[in-house]
């Protein structure tokens, strides 16, 4: 049941085979089932079986709101949530209770879904592996013990023990903990962040669908900011399918956002067959970068070769300044992070310091406790680059770099090329020893190559599982689009992952 697509058990719900607070306490079983993974901060179980129970009524008199009603989701916490304790996984926000809902989140609630918890992530989405957390790391469940595989192997003897290892594998970041949550089975979808690949990276560490959609196309509002510039609410679902149900609910214009843009055409809006004939697929050289594995080379060339086999015209193109995005976003981010970060003063937010009697002191001292080092140093380097003698050399240059990447997007777009084939990620989901042998920007440079130049230009883009690795992780392709074509791009998508029929975790219920 929890294994189930989002189609799949809202035909359950209206057939009366299940109701919605039996998928509910399901839903919470298996969240206290993996809580050892460290998927949520918060399970919001009060919350949770009251929004079961208003569905409950609304199935009984045959009045359904929608295909999300009396459905298990989650969010990640630095969505606001009325009441519900919103921390983004730092100390310095251990204690916010937000007075009002995000937009995106408002609207799944007033869709009827049902709220199970707030999902752990890096500090502030500083990260690429929920191991920068407040809240302790989070596990991948692939080649966990919760992996059915990794049962097997253990119940016959031929595998290893993995409740005794510790070389355990990343969930990925940003936004991993809602990446669990969905590859887990305790809620059927997420809304995570995605600012240089958040959503996408632990979609594909975990196998599954990382939508980010195009910049503006849904709310930010309620959303707390890393860089305002290329922040964006972005969905984490087991399929295309249900990424589309969740964006055409949460989707549209507001006007609390003033970056929110409405779109005459509504993005799920999805052709169920997709003529792949009719539309030419870029392969960009400069994706093959060092440290590229081996294994996610083969499964890029395969699905060329799909898209080749299927009429679709393929061709290589050039993204000149690829190599140069990640100095650009690394600036840019910590510019925006120092600004963002500045309002948590221990006097009008944040964590308060009670050691402290002047407000310098008081100031240092709040930020000191509430911050994390990852922060901290980001802070540092942001308001080193936007000194009156560095401002011009750094911040000044770095949007500069940023045009040029917009203007080789656009290039692209203009020759007739319809989306981009890249991957998400260079390689599989590595084991957490290997992982923090780097420190957290260094890490970032890596994981981010392939997913932040997106960012930077505004566009779609989707991350599709493949295949498995030769260590029984999912490897993980990305597709990107034009800027606002979200149809096309989902549309796309969905061929993908009907193509390749990726072998999903079979969790049981």
């Amino acid at each position: 049941m929890l294994g189930s697509s989002i189609r799949q058990i809202g035909a359950r719900l209206r057939d009366a085979s299940v109701t919605s607070s039996e998928l509910c306490e399901a839903a919470v079983r298996r969240a206290e089932k993996i809580k050892e993974l460290n998927a949520f901060v918060t399970v919001t179980k009060d919350v949770a079986f009251d929004g079961a129970q208003q569905s409950n009524f609304r199935f009984s008199k045959g009045k359904p709101i929608g295909p999300l009603d009396g459905v298990p989701i989650a969010v990640k916490d630095n969505f606001c949530t009325q009441g519900v304790q919103t921390t983004c996984a730092s100390r310095m926000l251990e204690t916010f209770n937000p007075k009002y809902n995000a937009t995106v989140v408002q609207n799944l609630l007033d869709a009827g879904a049902v709220l199970l918890g707030k999902c752990n992530m890096d500090e502030f989405a500083m990260g690429s592996g929920t191991v920068d957390s407040f809240c302790g790391p989070t596990k991948n469940i692939w080649r966990s013990k919760f992996d059915p595989s990794v049962q097997k192997q253990n119940a016959s003897g031929d595998g290893p023990n993995s409740q005794d290892r510790h070389d355990w594998h990343i969930a990925g970041g940003s936004s991993g903990g809602c990446a669990v949550a969905v590859a887990s089975g305790a809620v059927f979808a997420a809304l995570g962040s995605d600012t240089g690949g958040s959503t996408r990276n632990p979609a594909a560490y975990c196998g599954l669908v990382g939508y980010k959609p195009t910049y503006g196309l849904l709310s930010r509002h309620g959303l707390i900011p890393l860089v305002n510039s290329m922040d964006v609410p972005a969905v984490l679902t087991r399929t295309v399918d249900d990424a589309i149900l969740v964006l055409d609910t949460v989707a549209g214009w507001d006007a609390k956002d003033s970056t929110s843009i409405a779109i005459d055409e509504r993005p799920a809006c999805i052709v169920n067959d997709q003529n792949i004939q009719n539309i030419c697929v870029g392969i960009p050289t400069e994706y093959h970068s060092p440290g590229l594995s081996e294994e996610v080379l083969e499964a890029w060339n395969i699905v060329a070769d799909i898209f080749e086999h299927a009429g679709a015209k393929v061709i290589q193109v050039s993204l000149p300044h690829t190599p140069a995005s990640i100095a650009c976003y690394s600036v840019l981010n910590q510019c925006e992070v120092a600004s963002n970060m500045a309002r948590y003063d221990g006097i009008e937010f944040g964590l308060r310091s009670s050691e402290s009697e002047s407000s310098d002191e008081l100031f240092a001292s709040s930020r000191r406790k509430g911050f994390g080092e990852v922060v901290r140093s980001r802070i540092l380097a942001g308001n080193y680059f936007l000194l009156q003698r560095n401002y011009t050399k750094y911040f000044v240059q770095a949007l500069k770099v940023r045009r040029l990447i917009v203007n080789d997007f656009e290039r692209v777009w203009s020759s007739g090329v319809d989306v981009l084939l890249t991957p998400t990620t260079l390689s599989d989901a590595p084991q957490y020893k290997d992982f923090i042998r780097l420190e957290n920007q260094q890490q970032c440079v890596m994981q981010d190559y392939c997913t932040q130049p997106v960012n930077l230009a505004g566009c779609p883009a989707v991350s599709v599982p493949i295949k498995l690795s030769k260590n029984g992780l999912p490897i993980s392709l990305q597709l990107i689009g034009k800027f606002s074509d979200d149809r096309m791009l989902l549309s796309v998508g969905r061929f993908i992952e009907d193509a390749v029929k990726f072998p999903r975790l079979n969790l049981n219920d």
